[in-house]
């Protein structure tokens, strides 16, 4: 905390973490100054009015700071940062300073393209059921920044974490750090799955001998993670029964662990899916390293009732189920969607395009899906890829999909919004865009 008060705190971003980063930075006596480019004329929090800010761009006022505090969104290469970089100033993000200015006693860390939010939440119900004061932050719930001054309040911390923060993470060190998986993803921003696996990889950069590692036994870029760790390594599979770890037993339909003792787990209750069996998996080991009794964890398995947005049973209109999917965010996750929900049905895609192809989804589609519904900029391209798959229906937005999937579904038939691709170019994020699928399903007439 010492190493920020009295200093200037440039805050590079007005969105949800750049607000607790300058709300923290004010509290413990930094002199902070407020750079926002996207918005010419934000609201300022009643808090924050009287701290100087700059609006509609980033201007060198920024240079006359010792420290930046860049939000996830902001690309690391922008010239203004190029320049911070050359003149030596503290660069981190808001994940970093609430790691710094906390005292955080037992930390979990999430990461990996999908499964995040899930493994998250219930890694955090399995502390809770198990009688631990738990706080679960970071990309679920509030940033960590919110949470600094009340740190030593919780016995657990479970945070969901993105490659966009661990970029420009130094310090940050979880006592359980987790990579799901790694699949095409965010490569806009990473160029090259190397570049995205060696990002994701940081979680783990300042782990000890003390810590845990826990990894996807199944993913082969997951696995090669684990070479050079110092931290002990815990391997989870849903393919591959493991004489070390957590893993699926697909004849017993039993989670299995051996982790110095042996036991096993229910599959999760509410969670359709293989890839929930593995988030499952991944979960549990994670709460082994963290000390969570056996039972508590079973007891979750059997009660934890899944995120919103993620498969998200909406309503049954006229025998039509209707599926909030919109954390789907790229192929892979909606590939895992299309493997869980069963046919026929019909599918919602499209957004902001991430650079990833669509041909994956082919198979499913041409095996599962009665037609696909293409709404926002990645329309025409994911038209041009998937040709011949299924019917292809151009609606340009969420409320004109689900009313042509109204018109076109029939008794038995599911409509499953999981668009493959991220929500910025017609909604807030993809909580607004599952909230906007959510209204437009409660209107349609039974």
């Amino acid at each position: 905390m010492k190493e920020f008060k009295g200093k200037n705190a440039a805050v590079l971003g007005l969105g949800k973490s750049g607000i607790s980063a300058a709300r923290a930075l004010k509290k413990i006596g930094a002199n902070v100054f407020i750079s926002e480019s996207g918005n010419p004329s934000p609201s300022l929090p009643a808090d924050l009015k009287s701290v100087p800010a700059e609006f509609g761009g980033h201007t060198e006022k920024i240079l006359a700071q010792d420290i930046l505090v860049v939000s996830p969104g902001i690309h690391l290469d922008i010239p203004i940062i190029e320049k911070a970089r050359q003149k030596g100033l503290i660069i981190l993000n808001e994940l970093e300073l609430g790691w710094r200015l906390g005292h955080f006693k037992s930390v979990a860390a999430i990461t990996g393209t999908n499964g995040k939010t899930t493994t998250t939440a219930l890694l955090a119900h399995m502390c809770k059921t198990a009688g631990f004061e738990t706080l679960a932050a970071g990309n679920i719930g509030e940033p960590l920044c919110d949470y600094f001054d009340a740190s030593e309040k919780y016995e657990k911390i479970i945070l969901e974490v993105s490659s966009y923060q661990l970029e420009s993470c130094s310090l940050f060190r979880p006592d359980v750090a987790c990579v799901l998986n790694l699949t095409p993803d965010h490569l806009e921003r990473h160029g090259t799955m190397e570049e995205y696996a060696g990002v994701k990889k940081r979680i783990f950069m300042n782990q000890g001998a003390e810590d845990y590692s826990v990894l996807n036994w199944d993913d082969p870029a997951c696995r090669k993670m684990s070479d050079g760790l110092k931290s002990k390594t815990i391997f989870f599979s849903v393919n591959s029964p493991l004489a070390a770890g957590v893993c699926m037993n697909a004849k017993t339909l039993k989670i299995e662990y051996q982790l110095g003792v042996k036991g096993t787990l229910p599959f999760p209750k509410y969670l359709p899916g293989r890839h929930n069996i593995e988030n499952s998996c991944a979960a549990s080991a994670a709460a082994i390293a963290l000390g969570v009794p056996p039972k508590a964890i079973a007891e979750s398995l059997e009660t934890f009732k899944g995120v919103p947005h993620r498969l998200e049973r909406v309503r049954t209109v006229k025998g039509v189920d209707y599926i909030n999917d919109s954390k789907g965010t790229n192929v892979d996750s909606t590939l895992k969607a299309l493997e869980a929900v069963p046919g026929p049905l019909w599918l919602i895609l499209g957004g902001q395009d991430k650079g990833a192809p669509y041909a994956p989804l082919k198979n499913l589609i041409r095996a599962k899906a009665k037609g696909i519904l293409l709404i926002g900029e990645a329309a025409e391209k994911i038209q041009k890829e998937l040709a011949g798959e299924a019917e292809m229906i151009l609606c340009g937005t969420l409320e004109k999909a689900v009313s042509e999937a109204h018109a076109r579904a029939r008794t038995g038939d599911s409509v499953l919004l999981s668009p493959a691709c991220a929500s910025f170019d017609q909604f807030k994020n993809f909580e607004d865009r599952g909230d906007q699928f959510r209204d437009a399903v409660k209107k349609l007439k039974a």
